[in-house]
């Protein structure tokens, strides 16, 4: 069957793409695989909401009303027209113009251990080889203008920097506004005599280093003094809750998460780049229900007051805000009122860095099972959030081993959520 020579036409962006033609250096076939990917950046902060266990999709951003799998709670209206949530988040509810949801992120990995690894990092568990979480690649990126660590983690632990070092690994606080007692000499330990004390340390150290040659000495150096900094730093007053405004802790609630978020808030006041906020208790196999109604009650006044001020305060614009878990639970709900573990299909929360707001962005299913339009990757998220501040995500670094290894594992940005 002979074919219309209409159909071998060349439009002229096709002709200067298959010609090799350049353009101020660069191929005009790279130039065009590039549009529509500019975006200038407005991210500076990142607040990581990490809630650890796999949180129910279906009972929190994805409600399915009349569903068989809708389970115990109702949908809600927001502030944006269209766009309902589950009944547990009222106060955030008011303020969904500024948030994006995406509701079709296809997972891969339904272990606990597997599904973190990877949520974290963008890659799969790979043999010995560790990878850096989130904050530690934005972190080894974008500089420092705070006198505080650039990556703080609240209420649980941060993933390893690991190749990418020392100076990126997370300062832990266990718990928000209780003090470091690590940040200050012990008791009867004079100013004076504490700092002779540290000035010696550093002297052993020094010559210690000098015959041997370990990269783990110089990992102790920096932890020493970035501690010293910190516990001389008056920034450090951020970390003093008794100092925020009398009637903010009522806002956000006096729970570990709400002290949580409020310390997330004095933190970006003072330029610190990235800030992981942990929650866990949601692998809920029983009393799904129950344990989410609770986790409401506590992260809805939290989330809504730190959206509400950062936006009042001119900052939301500057940093994003991610809520995540390593998976969904099962659309199926359990003899025990409880739902499993569920990678199928599951959802991502995001506010503020540039992220445009009022929007849902791909769909699961009418049960919750799998994603439906405009499935999302889990490395499009990490690529997402290089995006939002800036960052090359293909960007490759060097291993120890010499080994290049790329900032995020593949993925794209998500452009609606920017455009």
């Amino acid at each position: 069957m002979r074919t219309s020579c209409a159909e071998y036409r060349l439009s002229r962006r096709q002709l200067l793409a298959a010609s090799g033609a350049t353009i101020l250096g660069m191929h005009v076939s790279d130039l065009l695989a590039l549009e529509g990917t500019s975006h200038a950046s407005q991210a500076e902060h990142v607040v990581l909401f990490w809630n650890g266990g796999g949180m129910s999709h279906i009972d929190t951003w994805d409600p399915k009303p009349g569903r068989p799998t809708a389970g115990e709670f109702q949908p809600i209206n927001t502030s944006v027209p269209g766009i309902q949530i589950s009944e547990i988040f009222p106060q955030f509810a008011k303020q969904m113009h500024h948030v994006a949801l995406i509701r079709s992120i296809a997972g891969t990995q339904g272990a606990h251990a597997r599904a973190t690894y990877n949520l974290q990092t963008s890659y799969l568990p790979a043999g010995n080889l560790n990878h850096p979480g989130v904050g530690s690649v934005v972190v080894s990126e974008k500089e420092n203008h705070s006198d505080l660590p650039a990556y703080i983690s609240i209420s649980g632990m941060a993933r390893s920097a690991s190749y990418l070092g020392q100076q990126c690994e997370a300062y832990y606080v266990p718990q928000p506004g209780v003090k470091d007692p690590y940040l200050a000499f012990p008791e009867g330990i004079a100013q004076v005599r504490g700092d002779k004390r540290l000035e010696t340390l550093r002297e052993f150290n020094q010559k210690f280093a000098a015959r041997k040659l370990d990269q783990r000495l110089e990992a102790t150096e920096t932890s020493i003094q970035d501690a010293v900094r910190l516990m001389r730093s008056p920034a450090l007053e951020a970390f003093d809750l008794s100092k925020a405004p009398a009637k903010a802790l009522e806002r956000y609630g006096d729970t570990p998460f709400g002290r949580g978020a409020l310390l997330a808030k004095r933190l970006i006041e003072k330029n610190v780049r990235f800030v992981q906020v942990n929650r866990g208790g949601f692998d809920t196999h029983s009393n799904n229900f129950t344990a989410l109604e609770n986790h409401g009650a506590a992260m809805d006044p939290a989330l809504a007051s730190l959206v509400e001020d950062l936006a009042d305060m001119g900052k939301l614009e500057k940093t994003l805000i991610v809520m995540i878990s390593e998976f969904g639970r099962t659309p199926k709900v359990n003899e025990n009122a409880g739902r499993d573990h569920w990678p199928g299909v599951f959802s991502c929360m995001m506010a503020g860095g540039g992220i445009r707001g009022g929007q849902v962005i791909g769909t699961s299913d009418k049960d919750g099972a799998y994603p439906d339009q405009r499935p999302v990757q889990v490395a499009d998220l990490h690529a997402s959030i290089c995006h939002a501040l800036g960052i090359d995500h293909s960007k490759e670094v060097m291993t120890p081993l010499q080994r290049p290894m790329k900032l995020v594992d593949n993925g794209e940005p998500v452009k609606e959520l920017f455009g």
